[in-house]
């Protein structure tokens, strides 16, 4: 295994809002306990960019300690990878403004996330909910990110962190890295189980559209069983938006198993949509199973959560101010040392 030191440094955060799901399980979680073997691994939990909408204190405070637990249940190796809080490293909201004053209205204005956001009735829109992009660049950037996994939702957020880089260095002299997007190319977008035509969301979908890690084992069943399909009744994969149900369960059994989709296919030729359900049903749950039991262990011991989170936020915070301090002398910012 490599040095860390000569290792190239991947990024990720999840915000704790909603819950996440098996979306979030296949789509991105799943590579990081593979990434975590070859690259410096930064993994926080994102409590700062919640704040652009009202949460619950107390819901945020849990339900940020639950993600740190399913980071862990997943199979994040605490001494492997630095798992940690956004708040509790400073640093974010200070190269923040720095890079803020780099940015222009127009970029942050053709964001389609806040256009997308800021149009829905009742929305609220707010100073943190424009400028979120450029925080994202500074999760980025603080810690000279090489590669940065997201969803497609997401790229446009990195492409944005990559011109603000570029603009940074230019002017300043090269000091930032240019972070690369890593998008996986299978099971990247899980669909919601009851309008398969929309992305599985932690937030966004209704209780009966997704299935969260942490659910109880009858309810994955019920909500796998219950699974919007068609009229029709065989088990092919098609890009078809009439196939749009079953060709999202053939990617959630095909991501959770080593079997391919024509093995798949083949399996259930002849047969409905009820023995397909029933049998997915049964590899969902017994998949989440050990990772529910593994979070609900940990969420009742909570002096092993607060040692991960110390432990992660002094190694993140050390990398850290060696960028900040960096940023600060080069835009001419006077230091007396910290």
């Amino acid at each position: 295994m490599e040095d860390k030191a000569a290792q190239k440094i991947i990024l990720s955060g999840i915000k704790p809002t909603g819950q996440l799901t098996i979306g979030n399980l296949i789509g991105a979680m799943n590579n990081f306990v593979k990434l975590q073997h070859d690259y410096d691994t930064l993994y926080m939990v994102a409590d700062l960019h919640a704040l652009t909408v009202p949460q619950e204190p107390k819901e945020l405070r849990h339900k940020t300690l639950s993600i740190i637990a399913q980071y862990i249940a997943v199979g994040l190796d605490p001494e492997k990878n630095d798992l940690f809080i956004q708040s509790h490293v400073t640093g974010h909201t200070e190269l923040s403004w720095i890079l803020g004053c780099l940015t222009g209205l127009g970029d942050l204005s053709r964001m389609t996330q806040f256009k997308d956001k800021s149009s829905k009735p009742g929305a609220n829109i707010n100073a943190g909910l424009f400028t979120y992009p450029v925080l994202m660049a500074s999760d980025i950037l603080l810690y000279n990110a090489d590669y940065v996994p997201v969803g497609e939702d997401q790229k446009q957020h990195v492409e944005l962190t990559r011109d603000i880089a570029m603009k940074f260095n230019f002017r300043y002299s090269d000091t930032f890295t240019i972070p690369e997007p890593i998008i996986p190319k299978t099971g990247a977008r899980i669909m919601d189980l009851q309008n398969p035509l929309s992305k599985m969301g932690k937030s966004d979908s209704g209780e009966s559209g997704r299935i969260a890690l942490i659910d109880d084992p009858v309810m994955v069943s019920k909500r796998i069983r219950s699974a919007v399909t068609d009229s029709g009744s065989e088990i092919i994969y098609s890009d078809s938006d009439e196939k749009a149900g079953i060709r999202n369960l053939l990617t959630i059994y095909t991501n959770l198993t080593d079997k391919s989709v024509p093995e798949i296919e083949k399996m259930y030729e002849g047969r409905g949509y009820g023995d397909f359900k029933k049998d997915l049903a049964d590899i969902v749950v017994e998949k989440l199973r050990p990772i529910k039991e593994k979070h609900d262990e940990l969420m009742n011991n909570k002096d092993y959560l607060e040692s991960v989170l110390k432990n992660g936020a002094s190694n993140a915070q050390k990398k850290a101010w060696k960028v900040l301090s960096k940023v600060y002398r080069k835009v001419g910012l006077v230091q007396t040392g910290r």
